[in-house]
C-alpha cells in the first residue's frame, strides 16, 4: 500500500476509469444518493424534454437555447460524477494491488500444537475461526491470527509496502499475523483468528475501494443543509415564476420568462458546487490516510481525527527513541564500580531488550568484563514480570537482581535487608534528570544503580508546540515513575503525563476528559491497550500488535509506527477544513450568481432591474448561458483541489477560519463575476 501513487489526472487508466464510471453512475438509483445532485439530474431530464417538445412545435423558448442549457445540465452531472469516480479510483487501484496479494494457498492444519505431524492439507478458504496451521519457511500466512508457538521472520510487504521483515513470535504484543504475509524463516503454529471473507485483508480491500464507506454524522449535517437550502430554492423559484406571470398579465405582456431559464436559475443557485464535491471530499479523505498506511474502519474515525483536543501518546516510540542505553554504573556504600558492573552484566545476559544489552557493553567497555556464555554456570535466570518489575539470575548459591528502584526497595526489606539511603538519593537525581534508575543487589544487598538514558527524538518539542497552537493538549503516557516521566515531559515539550501507567488508569483517564466535553485520541499494541483503545474516541492501533488491539481500535496504521497519530490528525483536520472552505466557496458562488441572473431574468418585466446588471452582461441569455456553463465548469476546476485536500496549517482555529473565509468566501464572491464576464464576452463574439 505504501508504493507511491501516480496523480489522479496524469494516470490515463484511472482517468479512463473515471469517464466510464460517470456514465454509469447515471443510474438514477445512483443519483438518489446525492439530493442536490438529483436536482440537477431532474433539471437536465427536464429540459431535455422541454427541448424534444420545442421540435414538435410546443415552445417552452429557442430550441437551441433549451438545448444549450440541457446540455450543460448534462455536463454538470457527469462532471460531478467524474468527481466522485476519480477520488474513488485511487482507492480501486489500491484495492487492485491488494487482491493480487490475496489468493487461496495450501494450508497445512493440525489438530493441536502438539500434533504437528499430523497435517491436512487444506484450501485456505476452508479454514474456520479457532483453526492451528503450521506455516514454515517460505510458505505464505493463509489467515488472519495469533502465533501461540514458534517464532519466525515474516515478509509484510505485500500489507505494510515495507521490504524489512519483522518478528512474529507466540506471546507478548507482537504475535499477530496477517493473511496473505510470507514466512521467510523457521516456523510457527497460528490460530486462525477470523472466518472466510472476513480477513483483515478482506476489511482492507472494502475499505480502499470505497464499498464500506459510509456517510459520516458531519457529512449527513452539511447534506441536511444543502437539502435545506435546495428546497428554499426551489420554492423561491416557483414563487418566481407564478410572480412573472402575475406581473406580465398586469403589464399587458406576453411573460418573457421560460420554465427552461427558471430551470437555469434554479441550479445556479443551488448549492450545485459542494454538492458535486463532498463525496469526493469524503472519499479523498479516506486515500490520504490510506497512503500514509493506515487503515480506518469508518468515515466517523477520521473526522473524528479532525476535532480531537487530547492526544494520548506511549512515550516509548513516540516521544522517545525507544532504546533506553546504560550510561553509566553508580556505586553505593563502598562497593566498587567493576562489582556492580560484573553483577549487572550476569543479570543481563538473557536479557534481549536494547537495555540489557547496552548494560552487557557497558560492563566490557568500561571494566574489560567480557561476556560470559550462558553455559559458564549453573545459571537460572528470572525473567522481568510486569507484576515483579524486576529481573535476574540465581548462581552458585548468590541471587541477583536488578530492577525498579520501588520494586529493589521492597525485595531487599522484605528479605531483611537495609535499603541504601545513598542508593535513594541517587535514585532521585538520576530521575530528575529524566533518565531511568535500575538498582542491583546481590543477595539482598544494593550493590548501586545503573543509569539508562532516554533519549528524546529530535523535532517532536517543535511537533508538539504545533499541536499546541492547533488547541490539542498533549500528554505521555509511560511506566516510568512520577519523577523521570515529569523530567521527560518537560524537556519534550509535552503538556501533561500519566506515570506508571496501568489499564486501568489510562481508562480512568480517557473518561475524565470525555466528561468533560474532550475527544481523545490514542495509540495501543497490547491487549492491556484494548479497554482504552475501546474507549477512545481515535483509537489507532498497531498493526504488529494484539488482535485483541486491532479489534478495539477504529484504526490500524500498517506500518505500527506511535508517532503515526500526530499525521492522522493533520489528515482529519485537512478533511474537515475542505469541506469547510469548499462550503463557504459554493455558498458566497451563489450570491455572486444572483448578480448575474435576476436582473437579467426579470429587466424585461421590471426595466428598473437594469441598474443591478452591474457585469454589464450582453443579454438575458448569454447572462443565462454564461452562469450555468461557469456552474458546471467550477467543479472541474475545483477536483484538484478536493482530492489533494486544503493545505493545513499549524494556527488556531480562529486565525484558521478567518484565513479561509478571506481566500475562500471572499474569492467565491470575485470568482463568478470574473468568470462569468468573460464567459459572456465569448459568447458574444461567436454570436451565441
Amino acid at each position: 500500500m505504501k508504493a507511491k501513487t501516480k496523480s489522479a489526472f496524469t494516470d490515463k487508466k484511472m482517468v479512463g476509469r473515471a469517464i466510464k464510471d460517470s456514465f454509469t453512475k447515471l443510474n438514477p438509483r445512483i443519483q438518489v444518493k446525492n439530493p442536490v445532485m438529483l436536482l440537477v439530474y431532474i433539471s437536465a431530464i427536464l429540459t431535455t424534454g422541454l427541448w424534444i417538445l420545442s421540435l414538435f412545435g410546443l415552445k417552452d423558448a429557442a430550441p437551441g437555447y433549451i438545448l444549450a442549457i440541457a446540455v450543460i445540465l448534462w455536463f454538470t452531472v457527469l462532471f460531478a460524477n467524474f468527481a466522485e469516480a476519480i477520488a474513488e479510483g485511487r482507492g480501486k487501484a489500491q484495492a487492485d494491488s491488494l487482491r493480487a496479494a490475496k489468493k487461496d494457498v495450501e494450508a497445512n492444519r493440525i489438530p493441536s500444537a502438539d500434533a504437528k505431524e499430523q497435517i491436512t492439507v487444506v484450501s485456505s478458504a476452508n479454514l474456520k475461526k479457532g483453526d492451528l496451521v503450521l506455516v514454515r519457511a517460505g510458505e505464505q500466512i493463509p489467515g488472519d491470527g495469533e502465533v501461540i508457538e514458534g517464532a519466525a521472520s515474516v515478509d509484510e510487504s505485500a500489507i505494510t509496502g515495507e521490504s524489512a521483515p519483522v518478528i512474529r513470535e507466540a506471546g507478548g504484543d507482537r504475535s499477530a499475523v496477517t493473511g496473505g504475509t510470507t514466512v521467510l524463516s523457521d516456523w510457527i503454529v497460528v490460530q486462525i483468528t477470523s472466518e472466510a471473507g472476513e480477513s483483515f485483508l478482506d476489511k482492507m480491500i472494502a475499505m480502499v475501494e470505497g464499498a464500506a464507506r459510509k456517510k459520516t454524522p458531519n457529512e449527513i449535517a452539511l447534506q441536511i443543509f444543502l437539502v435545506a437550502l435546495s428546497i428554499i430554492f426551489i420554492l423561491v423559484t416557483m414563487s418566481l415564476y407564478t410572480y412573472s406571470i402575475f406581473s406580465a398579465d398586469q403589464a399587458g405582456i406576453a411573460n418573457p420568462t421560460s420554465i427552461t431559464t427558471l430551470v437555469a436559475l434554479l441550479v445556479c443557485l443551488a448549492p450545485t458546487t459542494i454538492g458535486a464535491l463532498l463525496s469526493a471530499i469524503g472519499i479523498a479523505g479516506m486515500s490520504r490516510l490510506n497512503q500514509a498506511n493506515v487503515l480506518a474502519m469508518s468515515g466517523r474515525a477520521i473526522e473524528a481525527a479532525g476535532d480531537v483536543d487530547i492526544l494520548m501518546l506511549d512515550k516509548t516510540g513516540t516521544i522517545t527513541l525507544g532504546n533506553r542505553q546504560a550510561d553509566s554504573f553508580i556505586p553505593v556504600d563502598g562497593v566498587s564500580a567493576e562489582e556492580l558492573a560484573d553483577a549487572a552484566q550476569l543479570s543481563s545476559l538473557a536479557d534481549e531488550t536494547p537495555e540489557g544489552r547496552s548494560v552487557v557493553v557497558l560492563a566490557k567497555e568500561k571494566f574489560g568484563i567480557r561476556g560470559r556464555s550462558l553455559s559458564d554456570k549453573n545459571m537460572t535466570f528470572i525473567p522481568f514480570t510486569a507484576k515483579t518489575r524486576m529481573s535476574g539470575v540465581d548462581f552458585d548459591g548468590n541471587e541477583i537482581r536488578k530492577g525498579a528502584a520501588e520494586a529493589m526497595q521492597e525485595y531487599v526489606t522484605s528479605a531483611g535487608g537495609t535499603y541504601s539511603e545513598e542508593c535513594d538519593r541517587i535514585v532521585k537525581e538520576i530521575s530528575n534528570q529524566g533518565g531511568t534508575p535500575l538498582v542491583v543487589a546481590k543477595n539482598h544487598k544494593i550493590l548501586g544503580v545503573i543509569h539508562l538514558e532516554d533519549i528524546i527524538k529530535q523535532g517532536v518539542k517543535e511537533k508538539f508546540a504545533d499541536l499546541r497552537k492547533m488547541g490539542i493538549k498533549t500528554i505521555m503516557i509511560t511506566g516510568d515513575n512520577p519523577l523521570t516521566a515529569a523530567a521527560i515531559a518537560a524537556e519534550a515539550g509535552v503538556d501533561d503525563f500519566l506515570a506508571e501507567a496501568t489499564p486501568e488508569g489510562k481508562l480512568h483517564m480517557i473518561r475524565d476528559f470525555q466528561k468533560k466535553g474532550h475527544l481523545v485520541a490514542m495509540t495501543g499494541d497490547g491487549t492491556n491497550d484494548a479497554p482504552a483503545l475501546a474507549q477512545a474516541d481515535v483509537a489507532v492501533a498497531m498493526n504488529s500488535g494484539t488482535q485483541a488491539a486491532k479489534e478495539a481500535g477504529n484504526m490500524v496504521d500498517l506500518d505500527s509506527s506511535p508517532t503515526k497519530l500526530i499525521d492522522i490528525v493533520r489528515i482529519g483536520k485537512q478533511l474537515l477544513m475542505t469541506r469547510g472552505s469548499l462550503t463557504t466557496f459554493s455558498i458566497a458562488n451563489d450570491v455572486a450568481k444572483y448578480f448575474a441572473i435576476i436582473p437579467a431574468l426579470f429587466v424585461g418585466l421590471y426595466p428598473g432591474l437594469s441598474a443591478l446588471n452591474i457585469m454589464n452582461l450582453h443579454s438575458p441569455q448569454s447572462a443565462i448561458l454564461s452562469a450555468i456553463i461557469y456552474n458546471a465548469l467550477i467543479i472541474v476546476a475545483l477536483i484538484p483541489l478536493a482530492l489533494r485536500g486544503v493545505k493545513y496549517r499549524e494556527v488556531s482555529s480562529g486565525k484558521l477560519l478567518s484565513r479561509n473565509l478571506l481566500v475562500y468566501g471572499l474569492g467565491g464572491i470575485i470568482a463568478p463575476f470574473v468568470c462569468i464576464k468573460l464567459l459572456d464576452m465569448l459568447l458574444a463574439v461567436f454570436g451565441l
